[in-house]
């Protein structure tokens, strides 16, 4: 019988890597074509999500860590992982792991993700990167001095029709912007016997509902905009100050109204305790040619505004920019949605792990820049004064 054909890849820093699955972990170096090796920290619903995306991304997720050894038997039983470590550090030395997928608690962010990169270890961090703007930017340093990847999953770059609205914008169907408006609402946390981890600033960080959600809209304006919040003035309210017992010091909702670096003025609020919002991301910004609309909860569709009419533009590849063509994976008229979306930005941060170079990948440097409009917010409503951003 004739051999099978070895595949080979070139890791980040221009190392060959042998045969497909046996390469092992090291600083910077070579990983296999297919299938790459993700170990999860963390139990929840997002390990889940993680998990999935990754298999659908052609990966094997080879092992979990969480927060007991108990509860990593448990979630790995219940997500089909076969090996359960006892500790996080035992997974971010594994050497059978070329990415650590990084979905516990957020005050634990940095110190798993600086740990998987000194492990020499490619990492996908959920947002926020870390709670303070010195530790995002710790981690971008390790992950550019290690010459590995680090991605941030905001998914919602992901929708084919975001793309499209970027692509509007970049050349000019818009014309210039003039203003935005974005909002994102839930009411998971609208009762006061409402609890999570979230809600504890020893967990979740000094910021809950901006950090969460408002980080996700941040970076989805700028990401279409092509444009940056120059400053900004908010304020924020905590609806419930006792949860479960328990004294709440983070907020339930923040109102924001900034400035762009190129003129745009706009808005953006986010609440959870919105009741009857789900998930309602919305974006909406007018320029002097057209205004669009993005929801995230009607993904397939983008509105287009003219003074002269309007249009709802709908998924199809066929009509679709490239960049948002890329991303469908179905045909038009089969809807795509969220797990679509997170399964399309892990596809593109395990081909950066490859050496590939995705267009819109979201890394460690655009987690550092939430964090950094975080603070921002923070700081402006505590001293009810506008904040310059860098």
């Amino acid at each position: 019988m004739t051999e099978p054909a070895v595949a080979t890849a070139v890791g980040p820093v221009g190392v060959t890597a042998g045969p497909a699955g046996d390469v092992e972990s090291s600083r910077g170096g070579a990983v296999p074509v297919e299938p790459l090796r993700v170990g999860i920290v963390g139990g929840g619903f997002m390990a889940r999500v993680h998990a999935g995306a990754a298999r659908s991304a052609g990966a094997r997720v080879v092992a979990l860590a969480s927060s007991s050894a108990a509860s990593a038997a448990r979630a790995a039983a219940s997500l089909g992982v076969d090996t359960a470590h006892e500790t996080v550090d035992d997974l971010v030395t594994d050497p059978g792991i070329d990415v650590v997928h990084v979905c516990s608690p957020n005050a634990s962010h940095a110190s798993v993700a600086l740990a998987a990169l000194a492990a020499g270890k490619h990492v996908v961090c959920e947002k926020p990167l870390a709670t303070s703007a010195a530790e995002a930017e710790a981690l971008v340093e390790a992950a550019r001095d290690g010459r590995l990847v680090g991605a941030v999953p905001f998914v919602y770059r992901y929708h084919p029709m975001v793309r499209e609205a970027r692509a509007r914008v970049a050349t000019g169907e818009v014309g210039r912007v003039l203003s935005v408006r974005g909002s994102y609402l839930q009411d998971w946390l609208l009762d006061s016997d409402d609890v999570d981890w979230r809600v504890d600033s020893a967990a979740g960080g000094p910021s809950r509902a901006f950090a969460d959600i408002g980080s996700h809209l941040v970076d989805l304006l700028e990401f279409v905009l092509g444009d940056r919040l120059a400053r900004l003035t908010s304020t924020t309210t905590t609806v419930h100050a006792q949860r479960g017992g328990s004294s709440v010091d983070t907020e339930d909702e923040a109102a924001v109204v900034f400035e762009t670096a190129r003129g745009a003025i706009g808005t953006l609020f986010v609440s959870q305790v919105a009741p009857g919002r789900k998930n309602r991301l919305l974006l909406d910004l007018s320029g002097t040619a057209e205004s669009l609309e993005f929801s995230q909860e009607e993904p397939e569709t983008l509105w287009v505004g003219r003074r002269s009419g309007t249009q709802l533009v709908a998924r199809d590849a066929a009509v679709l920019t490239p960049d948002a063509a890329r991303l469908c994976t179905v045909p038009a008229g089969h809807p795509m949605g969220y797990v679509d979306a997170f399964a399309g930005f892990v596809r593109d941060a395990h081909d950066a792990v490859r050496g590939a170079t995705p267009e819109g990948l979201p890394t460690f440097a655009d987690g550092l820049r939430a964090v950094r409009v975080t603070e921002a917010v923070l700081a402006s409503a505590a001293a009810r004064t506008w904040v310059d951003l860098p």
